[in-house]
């Protein structure tokens, strides 16, 4: 049995991953959010160099010893339950069906409710905009294009879903337009979304959730055949909007990412859009990923595509199954489907059993094999084992020893430990930082770092926030916003300021919390201390700039007039005299703006530097 990972924290003494004190919040259904670190053990082509932090392990006394925050003892961590179905969408006669009030992916449905985790593949667009992309490399005889509204996130929500990937070959469908709704709907929905982002960094990010005390990483990407080369079908850097892939060069992007989360999560999963359609063996494509990953730290790999069960076993200590067939879908043609139900225990798979289906010659929500359709069905399954080279798995996890009294459940959950990452300016960034203008700004970028952080959004879950600040202030700023994710400060996002073409309007009217911009002070000469990355605005429209009579943004104006002495509770994400927000960056050594005779309540600035 392999021992949970031990903590880390960077070099430099930046926690990675601190413990969570406080009142716990519900655990599932984050976005993705950072991991840090660097491989364990050697990847199939080397990252990035500045992909990677040098990271230390923590001291021997908070290491390993996670009781405080809700996890067991050692040797006394509960089995946690996963589930995994394939590809669904709503095509066909179920158009509609995501917009019916109680609507479900059927009866199976509550084999995902019963789980800890429960995850499945979305083969759509999240959009009801944009024009068919072109699909140039398809065979024009079999192009397919899908979609479907941001209401199938509910939908499948109800269905006890926690977790559905995007990446996969009709995740463009609606090019850039549909993706870009894809993405603000993963960013609000009630399901968390993996495998697609506002560029690359977000894509390969990995969705981060504490269950019963285990921290879990879960990475998507699509290994399908390229079906165009418009680079939304892979993320890459300065490509902006994109789909995690895993082809080609992808795979060492893919593994890097892994290798991170490996170093600070006890469980990683990558959930996979690979294989050949129809056909029931896996191809060496397939197992060279499959070994690739494996030996970048990922537990379990798994996925869809090839619309038919595939085999599933050990490859050494990785759990892979090479294909989960179709689940919900508009038509019954290839009626094989089930469940794949993992039991986990101490970062290893101690359990696999797989809950056979079957859709309906319609199509829709398949139902669960009972009797002697069950047993022949789950034999068919094992015997697909035969052509992987994989081991047998553990076998349906025999009942589970009584967890001790006071074992975390469910309910008991806290969000994931804060994690945090400071890196140089690399190419992904540069390119992102379309704003910057070398010959004119006065901070070249080598002075400047890429800070992503978890911060807890409006709805309670953990995300993942990026920006960027001077290298002296650096440190201070991750020491910020862990106070306030421990304190559980909501803070509505945290993008860089180019993904609004680095108009600083814009940004807050999208209620976006930011810090590196290079402009000029609202209407005059000289530069703004965003434009040498010592300020940080934070929940513009909770906090708005008051100058003249006028707010700014607009929408802020209610939250002008709010009471922010202390003395009543505050409104989520308002800043307050003596509030944790106030009291970080004061240790920090850093100006409110609140303070100034045209009050700026969103704006904190550092000293100015040496």
């Amino acid at each position: 049995m392999r021992s949970r990972r031990p903590r880390l924290v960077l070099a430099g003494g930046i926690a990675a991953a601190a413990v969570i004190a406080g009142a716990p919040l519900p655990d599932h259904r984050d976005e993705p959010v950072p991991t840090t670190g660097g491989p364990e053990r050697p990847l199939a082509a080397p990252p990035d160099p500045l992909d990677d932090l040098p990271v230390t392990p923590a001291p021997d006394d908070a290491a390993t010893d996670d009781t405080t925050d809700g996890d067991a003892a050692d040797g006394d961590t509960p089995t946690i339950q996963l589930a995994f179905a394939g590809d669904v969408h709503f095509e066909g006669a179920y158009t509609g069906v995501p917009a019916l009030p109680g609507s479900t992916l059927g009866p199976m449905s509550e084999i995902l409710t019963e789980a800890d985790l429960a995850m499945v593949n979305l083969e759509s667009a999240l959009t009801l905009r944009g024009e068919p992309a072109a699909k140039e490399l398809e065979d024009p005889t079999n192009r397919f294009w899908f979609r479907t509204g941001p209401a199938a996130l509910d939908l499948l929500a109800r269905s006890g879903v926690d977790v559905v990937s995007i990446a996969n070959n009709h995740g463009a469908d609606y090019g850039r337009t549909g993706l870009a709704d894809t993405v603000q709907a993963g960013e609000t929905g009630a399901v968390a979304v993996v495998g697609v982002g506002r560029n690359d960094r977000q894509a390969y990010a990995p969705h981060r959730v504490r269950v019963k005390g285990t921290d879990v990483a879960i990475h998507a990407a699509d290994a399908s055949p390229l079906e165009s080369a418009d680079p939304t079908w892979a993320a890459a850097p300065g490509t902006g909007l994109g789909i995690a892939s895993a082809r080609g060069p992808q795979e060492a992007t893919l593994a890097a990412a892994v290798a991170r989360s490996a170093q600070v999560d006890d469980v990683v999963i990558v959930y996979l859009h690979w294989g050949e359609e129809f056909n029931a063996c896996p191809t060496p494509v397939q197992q060279d990923l499959a070994r690739t990953l494996a030996e970048a730290g990922a537990d379990i790999v798994l996925g869809s595509h090839a619309h038919t069960p595939l085999g599933g076993g050990l490859q050494g200590s990785t759990y892979v199954n090479y294909g989960l067939g179709n689940f919900y879908w508009y038509h019954g043609r290839e009626p094989d489907t089930g469940v794949l139900r993992l039991a986990v225990r101490d970062g290893e798979v101690v359990g696999d059993e797989w809950l056979p289906g079957r859709i309906p010659p319609a199509g829709g929500g398949p139902g669960l094999l009972t009797g002697d359709a069950r047993t022949e069905a789950v034999n068919e399954w094992h015997a697909l084992r035969g052509c992987t080279g994989l081991a047998p798995g553990p076998g349906a996890d025999p009942a589970a020893p009584a967890e001790p009294p006071g074992t975390p459940t469910a309910a008991d959950d806290a969000l994931p430990d804060f994690a945090s990452s400071v890196e140089p300016i690399g190419p992904s960034v540069a390119l992102a930082m379309q704003s910057h203008d070398p010959a004119t700004c006065p901070v070249p970028l080598t002075d400047l770092r890429h800070l992503v952080v978890t911060h807890v959004g409006f709805d309670g879950r953990a995300r993942r926030g990026e920006l960027v600040v001077h290298a002296d202030v650096a440190e201070d700023v991750v020491g910020v916003f862990q106070a306030l994710y421990e304190s559980r400060f909501p803070i509505e996002r945290m993008l860089l300021v180019d993904e609004y073409g680095g108009d600083d309007d814009l940004s807050m009217a999208n209620n976006n919390t930011s810090g590196y911009n290079c402009r000029r002070v609202a209407g005059q000469q000289h530069w703004s201390d965003h434009a040498f990355g010592r300020a940080i605005d934070i929940n513009p429209v909770q906090n708005p700039y008051v100058v003249g009579g006028e707010v700014r943004p607009p929408a802020a104006a209610p939250f002008a007039v709010v009471d922010r002495s202390g003395s009543t509770p505050a409104l989520p994400g308002v800043i307050t005299d003596g509030d944790i927000v106030r009291q970080a960056f004061e240790r920090a050594g850093w100006e409110w703006g609140g303070d100034f005779s045209d009050p700026d309540y969103q704006h904190f600035s550092a000293p100015a530097g040496p």
